[in-house]
């Protein structure tokens, strides 16, 4: 029977695959289908997860704390998440309301949970939402990694083929979490660092961006002693439809658009922003032509350099970044005396990090706090920064005063990135059989010295679908597909005798690497 393509074909992508659970978790567009994030593919992930937590914790009842934020379904996602985690045994606690993903990462350790379970698609588009998974115990409140994902992977679709989810056990014997836990949360984060003396003449803009954050980072603020800024009123509260940005993610074109306007009209001295579930940040200072949004590098090394300066001596004590951020955070480890790990994107590895007392990725990503939350964590991140201006502020200089004596005491870093979003994620699996069939001999005029492929590494080394080149220059390109979007991504890093000369060596390698990722795909 003849039909309409356009529906056949919707069909086809709902429901010809499903949603894989993997080291992220779930995360998906919101819809019918196995394919899509809804009720039903949550009620057999939590199903799974349950059975997953009673076969690892056969000596005791297992207890998960839930948290969501303020996405399309969260809610809803989240309660039937403690009903089927209550239904199968478990001991289950609802946090109290919609909250940031750092309260969650936080719960887990500080409740001595088994695991954690956070509804959020974090800064994906309005249209999604997601299942993020912690492990208590040894694993210290951090995300889950192999063979974990693979074991509950495997629980999830036992249930999938031999159960209907009308058939799963439900109770409303769960339980919701005290305020008590965020009390615990907004006093920790406060202490990373109290407001001195001469942050009270700071003028500074804060965006939500329609996300959770802003009811916990007011709270940190007045526990720390940090003047309130000046806020985007239209992005303040939380909405699922994030109806003033294309795109609820700080780095995408026009997102903080609105803050630059309310810090102009305020004089500010800088801006903060958190995403919607507000485990990440960014930052923005005065430009001659604005606003300038500081890379998640430069903000990851400010952050860096005052975890450094605070455990020089501390023997083990480490810096630890993913291999596709800043490779100036390891000259900064190395200046002080610290140890450094390169780990593999996300904070599932970063937070493993032997001795780790700062990590970051270049995704506006930061770990402040990792006695705190094994995670990054946006509104700890916050204060950390807030400290750092406070004291510029002292010192009679500011961010941008720091960024500068930061370059001068380590070196002119500067990094790039190139990305391609893609319909069709065959094309990124192309590209990368291009470039692994034939590396590129040259950036632009600048040779190729070495070309590694991650898959290919020793036992003790980082693995992943990553290719690495280093170049004649000292500078760096890795390429690698998104782990969260449908996105090739080529990142790159220079340094220079100047900034300049870094910038420029920068802008020469994207436009490098745009032709030739234009070329192969």
């Amino acid at each position: 029977m003849d039909g309409n393509p356009a529906a056949q074909a919707e069909i086809i992508d709902r429901f010809d695959s499903r949603l894989a659970f993997g080291t992220a978790g779930l995360r998906g567009e919101l819809g019918a289908g196995s394919a899509r994030m809804n009720r039903v593919l949550v009620a057999q992930a939590a199903a799974g997860f349950a059975a997953y937590l009673r076969e690892k914790n056969p000596d005791h009842t297992p207890t998960v704390v839930i948290g969501y934020d303020g996405r399309r379904n969260s809610d809803v996602f989240a309660k039937d998440s403690a009903e089927l985690f209550a239904g199968a045994g478990l001991k289950a606690v609802l946090l109290p309301r919609l909250l940031p993903t750092p309260v969650l990462a936080f719960a887990v350790r500080h409740l001595g949970a088994d695991a954690g379970v956070m509804v959020t698609a974090s800064h994906n588009p309005p249209n999604d939402n997601g299942y993020k998974v912690y492990l208590g115990g040894n694993d210290q409140g951090a995300q889950i990694v192999a063979p974990a994902d693979a074991e509950i992977a495997a629980h999830i679709q036992r249930i999938a083929d031999t159960l209907s989810v009308a058939d799963l056990e439900r109770s409303e014997a769960y339980e919701i979490g005290s305020e008590s836990i965020v009390d615990a949360y907004v006093a920790a984060t406060a202490a990373v660092a109290p407001a001195p003396a001469a942050a009270a003449g700071m003028r500074w803009v804060y965006t939500a961006m329609h996300g959770v954050g802003w009811e916990t980072v007011k709270r940190v603020l007045e526990r720390a002693g940090y003047p309130l800024p000046e806020t985007v009123s239209a992005q303040l509260e939380p909405d699922g439809a994030f109806p003033t940005v294309a795109f609820p993610n700080p780095e995408e074109p026009g997102a903080m658009d609105l803050s630059y306007e309310t810090a102009t009209a305020a004089e500010a001295d800088f801006i903060i922003a958190n995403d919607p579930d507000a485990d990440r940040l960014a930052v923005a200072i005065p430009a001659p032509d604005g606003w300038r949004r500081l890379t998640g590098n430069e903000v990851g090394l400010l952050l860096g350099w005052r975890a450094a300066r605070a455990a020089e001596g501390t023997a083990g004590a480490s810096l630890a970044c993913s291999l596709v951020s800043s490779p100036g955070l390891g000259t900064i480890a190395a200046h002080y005396g610290l140890d450094f790990h390169e780990t593999l994107t996300g904070f599932k590895w970063i937070s493993r990090a032997p001795g780790i007392v700062f990590g970051f990725e270049e995704a506006l990503g930061y770990l402040v706090n990792p006695e705190t939350v094994r995670d990054k964590d946006g509104i700890s991140a916050a204060v950390a920064l807030l400290g750092l201006a406070a004291a510029a502020r002292e010192s009679g200089t500011t961010v941008a005063g720091l960024l500068d004596e930061l370059s001068e005491t380590f070196g002119h870093f500067a990094s790039g990135q190139v990305s391609i979003r893609v319909d069709d994620v065959a094309v990124i699996a192309r590209i990368m059989a291009a470039l692994r069939a034939t590396p590129p001999t040259s950036i632009g005029d600048d040779p190729v010295v070495s070309a590694e492929d991650l898959l290919s590494v020793p036992a003790d080394e980082p693995s992943g679908d990553v290719l690495r080149y280093r170049l004649a220059s000292g500078s760096r390109v890795i390429v690698r597909p998104s782990g969260t979007e449908p996105k090739l991504k080529a990142y790159l890093d220079a340094k220079a005798d100047s900034a300049a000369a870094s910038a420029e060596r920068i802008t020469a390698m994207e436009n490098a690497m745009r032709e030739l990722l234009d070329q192969l795909s």
